[in-house]
């Protein structure tokens, strides 16, 4: 193998390849990206058996091919030693099938390399007729839920992120069981039969950073994987088993407080009472909704406290305070875009809405947390 092609296209595509390579990984070759050169381009993979990420460079944008082959370069050094090369053009060659040197300029690295053959054969699947979405949407989608997944492997299935397609709709569910995240979408195809999938969400995540222009992203979806194909890129991760838990009655139908309030207030409110929490547990902020107040406080016996007052508008004039997480909280308020929103609420024990005035596709939901 041997081949010439530009520093920015090569540092780009590995970028983008090498967020499938595991610091967990068990299997030594798979610490490794696979190059495989043909006719028709250059193909880059990485996998750790649940992501696998394929990326194909075709040969009009090589500036050069001289010898067709593959080979398993190690994934630790090799981004960093093509985004330190000088010039704008970077040589690839195999030497006696086992090493690759790379070079440019008066300037090149000798790399011990893995045989090709000894890569595992992961194979992507695709259907006849994919789901299609925008990839603008997608990233919005992934940003407005993703947080909310649980960090905890004690329920595997909640560090997943649910993708439910029914009819013309897309229902997107992130949830700790201490907060949720929940996204609609119409779609413009009819899907067929019901489908819903768990993607991990670290998988997610690597997704979103992927998707960096707005083009369309096919998802092909089996019982245990989903390959999106974005431009040039195959992203393929497993799917989590186990069932979902059903959250469509965590959120109640009536409030007994509707409250409108300016976002940014209320955000500013609650970070500077945050300031006090920093280091505890649970970050906790009390609000008092008193009348057309709204005061917002926080306190540490060994710092002090702090209170702020927001301007609201209300339908309830009864006083109610309750207690919740500063930084689930802040989470939340990033994915409303609105100068307005909305808190929807019944008592201090109960479920705690965050919505827009506009966009009744999103729902923010906050568990109160008792201080008493």
């Amino acid at each position: 193998m041997k081949f010439t092609i530009a520093k920015d296209l090569i540092l780009e595509s590995l970028s983008n390849v090498i967020r499938a390579i595991s610091t967990k990984n068990v299997i030594p070759i798979l610490n490794g990206i696979k190059f495989e050169l043909k006719n028709e381009g250059l193909y880059l993979t990485a996998s750790d058996t649940e992501l696998t990420i394929k990326v194909f460079i075709e040969s009009k944008k090589i500036k050069q091919i001289v010898q067709t082959g593959g080979i398993i370069i190690q994934s630790k050094y090799i981004l960093d030693i093509v985004r330190k090369m000088p010039g704008e053009d970077i040589n690839f060659e195999v030497i006696d099938g086992v090493k690759i040197k790379i070079y440019a300029e008066d300037n090149q690295y000798n790399l011990n390399c893995l045989d090709i053959n000894d890569y595992p054969d992961v194979k992507l699947e695709f259907n006849k007729d994919p789901l299609i979405i925008n990839s603008e949407t997608l990233k919005t989608i992934i940003n407005q839920t993703v947080f909310a997944i649980s960090t905890q492997e004690l329920r595997p299935i909640l560090t997943g992120v649910k993708f439910h397609f029914k009819e013309d709709t897309l229902e997107v569910v992130a949830t700790d069981s201490y907060r949720l995240a929940k996204k609609n979408l119409k779609l413009n195809q009819q899907i067929e039969s019901e489908v819903e999938l768990v993607i991990p969400g670290k998988n997610i995540i690597e997704l979103e950073h992927i998707l960096t222009e707005e083009k369309d992203v096919e998802l092909h979806i089996f019982s245990n994987k989903v390959l999106f194909i974005y431009q040039n890129i195959h992203f393929q991760t497993n799917l989590l088993s186990g069932t979902y838990p059903n959250t469509s009655n965590l959120i109640p139908e009536e409030f007994a407080y509707i409250i409108k309030v300016n976002k940014k207030e209320y955000n500013d409110a609650i970070d500077r009472a945050a300031l006090l929490t920093q280091g505890k547990d649970k970050n906790i902020v009390k609000m008092l909704i008193d009348n057309d107040k709204m005061i917002i406080n926080s306190f540490a016996s060994e710092i002090g406290k702090v209170e702020s007052k927001v301007a609201i508008e209300t339908n309830n004039k009864e006083k109610l305070d309750i207690s919740f997480s500063s930084k689930y909280m802040l989470e939340a308020l990033k994915t409303l875009k609105e100068d307005e929103i909305i808190l929807l609420l019944n008592s201090d024990i109960k479920p705690l809405i965050i919505k827009s005035l506009t966009d009744e596709s999103l729902i923010q939901l906050i568990l109160p947390i008792k201080t008493y």
